[in-house]
């Protein structure tokens, strides 16, 4: 049995394609628990497994409640889930598009900022209660003297920075790369993920997501968005 020390609420894609190419991509799927070969692909400026070390740990995946440590069991996370989920709908966005968020690559959706927006706070909101207070050492780590005033009374009050008005959506693909090697990474990526890129892309459900004590993330249930 493993021991989770912190969970997370995400969107990760249902199995398919398109799951199997990004598990492939950065190299741990968080559905089987495990690490995976990446590809070799021509035209990249270093090796896959160099040019996204950082969110390896993660599995690719979108942030919709950040980590945090809990307070109750998994089962009653699963439970309180579950009672959300159960009154949110689907989001429905136009697709997915690749961007360059300051160096990092990702995937971020079009068409659909308000509903997501919508469904990341109703999370928020129903797990706050959930989740312990942050640690000094956690508040530093999340470098608060490098936060807006807004974002530092956000994290103090949600326990992260990049919350309510400050939410964006967006799936990290890469490490921060310099933009020449930035670009040369979008370019190999539009054409390798081009076919299996969904569209329209749709958040069906809320995937529970818990930090093993290597800090890798694994799938411990979906929660149907049936609202």
């Amino acid at each position: 049995m493993q021991d989770f020390t912190r969970y997370a609420v995400y969107y990760a894609p249902q199995p398919g394609p398109f799951a199997d190419a990004m598990a492939a991509w950065l190299g741990w799927d968080v559905a089987a628990g495990r690490a995976v070969a990446q590809p070799r692909l021509p035209g990249l400026p270093g090796e896959v497994a160099e040019l996204t070390r950082s969110p390896r740990k993660y599995g690719f995946h979108g942030t919709i409640r950040a980590p945090f440590r809990p307070v109750v069991a998994e089962a009653d996370l699963i439970a309180a889930l579950d009672d959300l989920a159960a009154a949110q709908p689907p989001v429905r966005c136009e697709g997915l598009q690749i961007h360059d968020l300051h160096g990092f690559l990702a995937l971020m959706p079009q068409g659909c900022d308000g509903a997501l927006a919508d469904l990341a706070e109703a999370v928020m909101r129903a797990t706050d209660p959930l989740r312990a207070p942050l640690t000094q050492a956690e508040i530093a780590r999340r470098r608060p003297e490098t936060l807006s005033p807004r974002q530092r009374a956000l994290l103090d009050r949600w326990g992260y920075p990049f919350v309510m008005e400050e939410f964006r959506f967006h799936l990290t693909l890469t490490d921060q790369l310099p933009p020449k090697q930035a670009q040369a990474v979008a370019q190999v990526l539009r054409a390798h993920l081009g076919p299996v890129l969904p569209r329209p892309f749709v958040i069906a459900d809320l995937c529970l997501m818990a930090e093993d004590a290597q800090g890798r993330f694994h799938l411990r249930h979906r929660s149907t968005l049936s609202g």
